[in-house]
């Protein structure tokens, strides 16, 4: 894959990644439009992994929480912070990836589809408009007030994001503001939710890709990866310092303008 290929996809996915506009459909969608041959599921997730280290450097606090957490958790302590936040995202983790293995065929497939991400880019839109609706400037933060059952009501909606268009971050974000949390705080424990799905999905393909023996597979992995990480930094600080002063608006504008002229495009 030529070099302006990979930049142009690792920017596309750096900066949509955990904008809650769908990043898988825009990966989908720039080779459809460009006229390029598609990428593959291979460099897709070689992008999601650049993703990954830009939110655990930016959230490298709460991250390592999470994994003192883990081991506070395993320990038997159920009630600090840190063993708390660590069950939660690991209750809203379960679904995803139980969905991810029956539907890996789908996801590879039929789900890299044009017409279904017209329609869901639309229609999830839409859903975020009336979730927004409900955001609260004095809402609960990340984890007030947050039970096994609201963390598993957001990870029964994160099994929706394996279908190409309905985007991760915005379904998680949806969730939480239905369940009335800040516009911050959602997009907060959103971020965190994609480390451990991003990590296993990236564990399983980089050994693909280092099993390939392919070298020019290695270094389109490697390429992306790096710039994705420095798009996907800018794109979590400007996210977080929007939402902290504005609303979901402009992407659900944007959701619905992309849907519109997909469909025209496809007509």
């Amino acid at each position: 894959m030529e070099f302006w290929h990979t930049a142009v996809l690792a920017i596309v996915q750096g900066i949509t990644e955990f904008l809650p506009i769908s990043s898988s459909a825009h990966l989908i969608l720039v080779p459809k439009i460009t006229g390029w041959s598609d990428q593959g599921l291979m460099i897709d997730i070689a992008l999601h992994i650049g993703t990954l280290a830009a939110v655990m450097a930016y959230f490298h606090r709460e991250t390592a929480g999470m994994i003192r957490g883990g081991f506070r958790l395993l320990g038997g302590d159920s009630r600090s912070l840190e063993a708390r936040l660590a069950l939660y995202v690991a209750i809203a983790t379960l679904p995803v990836v139980m969905g991810g293995l029956l539907l890996k065929g789908f996801v590879a497939t039929e789900g890299r589809n044009a017409l279904l991400i017209a329609l869901t880019t639309i229609g999830f839109g839409v859903v975020l408009w009336l979730a927004d609706l409900n955001g609260k400037k004095d809402g609960r933060t990340p984890f007030e007030g947050m039970t096994l059952e609201a963390a598993l009501v957001i990870g029964l909606a994160q099994v929706l994001a394996l279908i190409p268009g309905v985007s991760r971050s915005g379904i998680t974000m949806t969730a939480a503001l239905f369940l009335g949390y800040r516009r911050d705080a959602a997009a907060r424990f959103s971020l965190l939710l994609s480390i451990p799905t991003t990590a296993a999905a990236g564990t399983l393909v980089g050994v693909d890709i280092w099993k390939s023996g392919d070298a020019a597979l290695q270094l389109d992995a490697v390429v992306a990866s790096g710039l994705s990480f420095l798009a996907a930094l800018a794109a979590i600080a400007g996210l977080m310092a929007w939402l902290r002063r504005s609303t979901f608006a402009p992407f659900v504008i944007y959701r619905i303008v992309l849907g519109c002229a997909l469909l025209a495009w496809l007509a």
